[in-house]
């Protein structure tokens, strides 16, 4: 049976097979409008938090990633599209701005401030790399700076302890997300 991608170099972990093949067949049902009744919702916001275990000799992950992003990229036009029917272009648009605002909000805090933090015994990501992209996200959201969507995707932060609580960030970087999509 031919690999839908390339596998992880020998004795190297990658993405469980089973795993990833089983979530594509039931993105692909949704995707084409034929999901069957025991298949789980599948969305932008669903591809985005996707995990698998991992596996030696699994799929290559950064080959699997990218194939995530694109089809979050594929499941978010079609969702503005039908909400566009549904609810006018505008409305869209709107939820997309309180989003943005929302956001943009978050961000403008002070340096060292902007989202709560671990306990001086727990790690979280590291206060200073945070602050700095959430610096870049700010200058996107006020005067278009230029950063992709794959930039938010893939940005990484070393930990520290005593950081700032990663689910946080996460929620905020996943909301970042969502506007970009919206408004692309």
């Amino acid at each position: 049976m031919p690999s839908t991608f390339p596998r992880a170099h020998r004795g190297q972990l990658g993405y469980r097979i089973e795993q990833v093949e089983e979530f594509l067949k039931v993105a692909r049902r949704a995707y084409d409008g034929a999901a069957l009744p025991d298949d789980p919702p599948v969305s932008a916001e669903t591809i985005r938090l996707t995990a698998f275990a991992m596996q030696k000799g699994g799929y290559s992950t950064a080959h699997v990633d990218g194939a995530l992003e694109r089809l979050e990229d594929a499941f978010a036009a079609e969702e503005r599209q039908i909400a566009a029917r549904l609810q006018g272009d505008e409305a869209w648009l709107a939820e997309a701005r309180t989003t943005a605002q929302v956001v943009a909000n978050r961000l403008s805090r002070p340096e060292r401030a902007r989202f709560d933090r671990v306990g001086p015994l727990v790690l979280g990501y590291r206060v200073d790399e945070v602050d700095r992209f959430a610096d870049k996200l700010t200058r996107y959201f006020r005067d278009g700076w230029p950063i992709g969507v794959d930039d938010v995707r893939t940005v990484t932060f070393r930990a520290q302890r005593g950081g700032y609580r990663e689910a946080q960030v996460d929620l905020v970087l996943d909301a970042v997300v969502d506007v970009m999509l919206a408004v692309r």
